[in-house]
């Protein structure tokens, strides 16, 4: 916007930033200070020529022109103008060192002024090139002027320099020492708001299946609106009879029924490798195959396997709602499906879903109504890439709302590696007795507990019997 007429703009009027904060300036400032000091004292007592006092005064007024001449550079360039200062600098002691006759101690004490700055600025890589850049600076001279040298340093040089370079080193230090505090401070602010992004990802991680959430954070998918076709395996469950639990049930123990049975579910999902899509009242809705896949045969196993896994664990979970004083049996069906589904973020870039729709879809969805209580229902492409593992019963065709053609089904009975002699589970249920044993999943150290556990309810139904 331009200025008001008359009076100078906001713009004219701001101070210009330059490449050196005020900090670095002022001890560049007194660097060069040092040099001239020293300058000064030695022409003073006659160790050096009087003709060198016109270095004194440019050692005096070359700092604060460079540094006005800087603050017209554009912001951009700050960066390259503080390393090119410096390089300039080190030039111009170069010429210094041997223009005062290789004196030791103002060249030792400018030279550690200088890499000082140098490292403060950049580190060691500008530091070693400050250090070249002095000794190009000086060869030069070397060849052009070849002074005397003059390597002893008279007592009143070397003071008037090490006082003034005093001066430098505790003003480095203080600014090393704020420049630590802030870092630290900026450390702290950082862990303090990494954990607060960390808290606040694993709460709203909580409303993600953990496969979409993992996929989001670590970038392999993106959060916008897109979608994809994928050979996908498609789980509904619900448990039957719970509209009528629920008119029985208060409200706080029909709440604490449905979280228990919903998180046991989730563990049986995760285990297997199945995408929680979302929870509706009591039923569950899960799939195979995305954001990861091990194949389509691979995927229906899982699916079938875990919907196995869940229908014996319901035992578990009958015994617990039992000792609570829930006598009403509970039971889950089941419907799965595999086939090619629309898999993706759906809905608004201000509120989206990552959901599956299609047919095959809603084939799994009629499945699991027309299953009975504890009952697997799966398609005959499920069947298809299962049926080597999965022990099923042909159910014939059933005709599906939505579907012109009748639907070929099977009734999943378990798994082969589960029948027979050989089989891993125990489980069995009558009135005051239910029992359901994973021989893999006892642990060793606990495998003593357990047989004592037997023996003990073998003891008791003895001593009832006796």
């Amino acid at each position: 916007m331009p200025g008001i007429p008359g009076k100078p703009s906001a713009s004219s009027t701001r101070p210009r930033a330059a490449p050196f904060s005020d900090r670095e300036q002022h001890s560049r400032l007194l660097a060069w200070l040092s040099l001239a000091c020293g300058i000064a004292v030695g022409v003073q007592i006659g160790h050096f020529d009087t003709t060198l006092l016109w270095a004194a005064g440019y050692a005096l007024l070359y700092p604060p022109l460079s540094h006005a001449a800087s603050r017209y550079l554009p912001a951009r360039h700050h960066p390259a103008a503080r390393h090119g200062l410096l390089l300039l600098d080190a030039l111009h002691i170069g010429l210094a060192i041997v223009l005062l006759g290789y004196s030791l101690i103002p060249a030792l004490l400018i030279l550690l002024m200088l890499a000082s700055g140098a490292l403060l600025v950049d580190g060691p890589r500008l530091c070693l090139q400050a250090l070249l850049a002095s000794a190009a600076g000086a060869l030069p001279a070397v060849l052009l002027l070849d002074p005397p040298a003059q390597p002893d340093t008279p007592l009143p040089v070397s003071l008037a320099c090490l006082l003034v370079g005093g001066g430098y080193c505790l003003l480095i230090g203080l600014i090393a020492h704020r420049q630590s505090k802030q870092l630290d401070a900026v450390r702290q602010a950082l862990c303090e708001e990494k954990e607060k992004a960390s808290g606040l990802a694993s709460s709203l991680a909580r409303y993600l299946s953990p496969q979409v959430w993992e996929s989001i954070f670590s970038g392999r998918k993106s959060a916008r609106l897109e979608t994809q076709r994928k050979k996908l395996t498609v789980f509904f469950s619900d448990i039957r009879g719970f509209t009528e639990l629920s008119e029985e049930l208060e409200a706080e123990a029909l709440t604490d029924l449905l979280n228990t049975y919903l998180d046991e579910m989730s563990k049986i999902a995760l285990k297997y490798g199945g995408t929680i899509d979302k929870f509706i009242g009591d039923s569950v809705m899960i799939f195979f195959g995305d954001p990861s896949t091990q194949g389509a045969r691979h995927d229906a196993v899982a699916a079938v396997s875990m919907a196995i896994a869940m229908r014996k664990h319901m035992k578990v979970l009958r015994q617990q709602w039992r000792a609570q004083g829930i006598t009403k049996p509970l039971e889950i069906r089941m419907g799965i499906n595999t086939g090619y589904c629309t898999v993706g973020n759906f809905g608004t870039e201000m509120r989206m879903d990552y959901t599956i729709i299609g047919r095959e879809v809603n084939l799994a969805s009629r499945l699991e109504s027309a299953a009975d209580s504890g009952e697997i229902l799966i398609s005959h492409e499920t069947y298809a890439l299962v049926k080597d593992v999965i022990m099923c019963r042909d159910q014939g065709a059933i005709t599906v709302k939505g579907f012109s053609r009748p639907v070929q089904i099977y009734q999943v009975v378990d798994l082969r590696s589960d029948l027979g002699s050989g089989t891993r589970y125990l489980e069995h249920e009558l009135p005051g007795f239910s029992m359901y044993l994973d021989t893999d999943d006892v642990r060793h150290h606990d495998t003593e507990r357990v047989i004592h556990a037997l023996q003990h309810a073998v003891e008791k139904l003895r001593d009832k019997v006796g």
